[in-house]
């Protein structure tokens, strides 16, 4: 076929447009890739193949009040799985089950830990997925062998929390984990992410924000497979910042004897506090029995928590902060400081009825808990032989309305304020509308003040509250908030007694740690302790009673307090031994080294 010169000219032009415009269509497309949108691509390139892996910061150093580490952070190891951004989320979960399932082959991994990985993956997929995060060196081993057969699969060395006296020390610090949904969802403004360790309970949870330190950034690159091609060097990382140092009250070596005197007896249920009642300190506290926070560092196993949360003793619950029993004649010196403080009683002063080993209210008899009777004794000798009809008597004439008043403002009621959470308020009527709320208007008895004043009844305190009151009486009256972490003391009114009056006190608490009172057995040559023992009844036929003792020592110098509450313990006695031989360790250590202060 021929055609008209003229139609091949006009052919040609047409393909000459034609092709122009191609190649301006295609350059425009390549100055638009290369100079306008190069930024862009160049991003995703580095996307494609860069990962950014998250390096944990140390948390930071809690010590004791000489130096000592109470916790810190050490060398451990993190597994991570690193992920295609590009490919849609409900594939990547699946690629994410088929590997897991994979490693479960190697090391111990459950249909629950897929899950859990699953889960993380969904808080954030431009994260990698939080493996182990705390991986044994055994598992870090069997998994750098086959680290090929796992594409995107991390080990890196992260800093884990160790707790070098673990059971001894769990009682105040607590523990860290894995950040849960919940946590997320409320501390978002926080910069948390899936994956991290946070504060749990104690000091770990009570100063998180002090402790947990600035994550940082490293940069991996990958191939096209997601393989780990180069780790070093990759782009400059963004390092972790550390936390800082929390200073404590804490005494270690008293807190190692404190745990040692009670985990010796594996029978026990105790409680015991110790606190410096000028500043408030806490020199010691702890639970019995404890459990190892150690446990909880990458998260605790089912088994092992079940163990825990179904032990009948409660190791997970505090007895210090958080157990609210009786206080029995403990409670004594409070009403009797009420009496002095209403001018109704005096050290000499005697009570209209002896003791013949009980009394008549209505028709109810009172025993005391010495059925042969104290006679007709004054009030340091009720204090030195705990009579309970001279108490009964005293909180007759003190009135029920005002007793609950005055117990109010003491603080019988409400939390000390202590710096580790999850303490719980003692029991204390604030008024009568307590009465008629739980046992109906006329359904009830003014008989509630005996029981009140000798610390049964509607009266239940913890054992860090009778802590509290017993420093208060130590010193000037006032008290100072229990306080772990090393900080200005912070002090509130109690007892509005003078100066003599206090002393007073103090003398007969002296009289029940010699020969003339309950808690002779326990005295020590050479230091003056004041305290008092109580026997707590449960109410509940055929248990045994608790065990209670309070004091400090020296007796006219204070430097310690120390409560010890023992579970069924039966009577004061065993208590009172505990906290005279906690008192000694203290004041008569060989060297005791100079606190260290917030200035170093």
């Amino acid at each position: 076929m021929s055609f008209h010169p003229n139609d091949l000219a006009r052919r040609s032009r047409v393909a000459a447009v034609l092709l122009l415009a191609v190649f301006v269509w295609l350059g425009s497309a390549f100055f638009r890739a290369q100079v306008l949108r190069n930024e862009d691509y160049a991003l995703q390139s580095r996307q494609n193949r860069l990962r950014e892996v998250p390096l944990p910061a140390p948390r930071g150093v809690v010590l004791d009040r000489h130096g000592h580490i109470i916790a810190e952070s050490v060398p451990g190891y993190t597994v991570l799985l690193t992920l295609d951004r590009t490919t849609r989320t409900q594939a990547m979960e699946d690629t994410i089950r088929a590997t897991l399932r994979r490693l479960g082959e190697f090391i111990p991994y459950t249909e629950g830990d897929v899950e859990t990985a699953v889960r993380r993956y969904r808080r954030d997929p431009a994260r990698p997925v939080v493996v182990l995060s705390d991986a044994r060196f055994d598992v870090v081993s069997v998994l750098e062998e086959r680290i090929a057969d796992f594409p995107g699969l991390i080990i890196q060395s992260a800093p884990k929390r160790y707790y070098p006296d673990g059971p001894a020390v769990a009682a105040f610090i607590g523990y860290t984990g894995e950040i849960s949904e919940r946590e997320l969802q409320s501390r978002e403004d926080e910069g948390y992410k899936p994956g991290q360790q946070i504060g749990k309970a104690g000091l770990e949870q009570e100063y998180e924000q002090l402790l947990r330190g600035r994550e940082g950034t490293s940069f991996i690159e990958v191939n096209a497979f997601n393989r780990v091609v180069r780790r070093e060097g990759v782009r400059p990382e963004l390092r972790p910042q550390p936390a800082d140092t929390l200073l404590t009250h804490i005494d270690l070596e008293l807190q190692r004897f404190v745990y040692e005197m009670l985990e010796g007896d594996t029978s026990l249920t105790a409680g015991v506090v110790a606190l410096d009642p000028k500043s408030g300190g806490v020199l010691a506290l702890h639970s019995n029995p404890s459990y190892d926070p150690n446990l909880f560092i990458g998260g605790i196993g089912l088994d092992e928590y079940a163990s825990l949360r179904d032990d009948p003793r409660l190791p997970l619950h505090n007895k210090v902060i958080q157990g609210k029993y009786p206080p029995a004649s403990t409670f004594k010196l409070v009403t009797a400081a009420i009496g002095m403080e209403r001018g109704l009683v005096g050290m000499e002063t005697r009570m209209p009825q002896p003791c013949t080993g009980g009394i008549w209210y209505g028709n109810r008899y009172f025993r005391c808990w010495d059925r042969r009777g104290h006679g007709n004794v004054n009030l340091r000798q009720a204090i030195a032989k705990s009579c309970n009809v001279y108490f009964y008597q005293l909180g007759q004439q003190i009135g029920l309305e005002n007793l609950l008043s005055e117990g109010v403002q003491i603080g019988m009621g409400r939390r000390t304020g202590i710096d580790i959470p999850n303490e719980h308020a003692p029991t204390w009527p604030a008024d009568l509308r307590y009465f008629d709320e739980r046992y109906g208007p006329r359904n009830w008895s003014r008989a509630a003040t005996l029981n009140l004043a000798i610390g049964q009844g509607e009266n239940s305190q913890t054992v860090l509250n009778m802590a509290r009151a017993y420093a208060a009486l130590a010193t000037d009256g006032t008290a100072a908030r229990p306080t772990i972490a090393l900080r200005e003391p912070e002090r509130s009114g109690a007892f509005s007694l003078s100066a003599a009056q206090l002393d007073s006190l103090r003398g007969a608490l002296l009289d029940v740690v010699s020969a003339r009172g309950t808690a002779g057995a326990s005295a020590l040559e050479g230091i003056a302790i004041a305290g008092k023992t109580g026997t707590a009844q449960t109410g509940r036929q055929g248990e045994r009673d608790h065990a209670w003792f309070v004091g400090f020592a020296p007796a006219h110098d204070p430097q310690i307090v120390v409560a010890v509450f023992i579970l069924n313990g039966q009577s004061g006695g065993g208590a009172a031994r505990r906290a005279s031989r906690t008192i000694e360790q203290y004041l008569t250590r060989p060297t005791r080294p100079v606190p260290v202060t917030e200035e170093g």
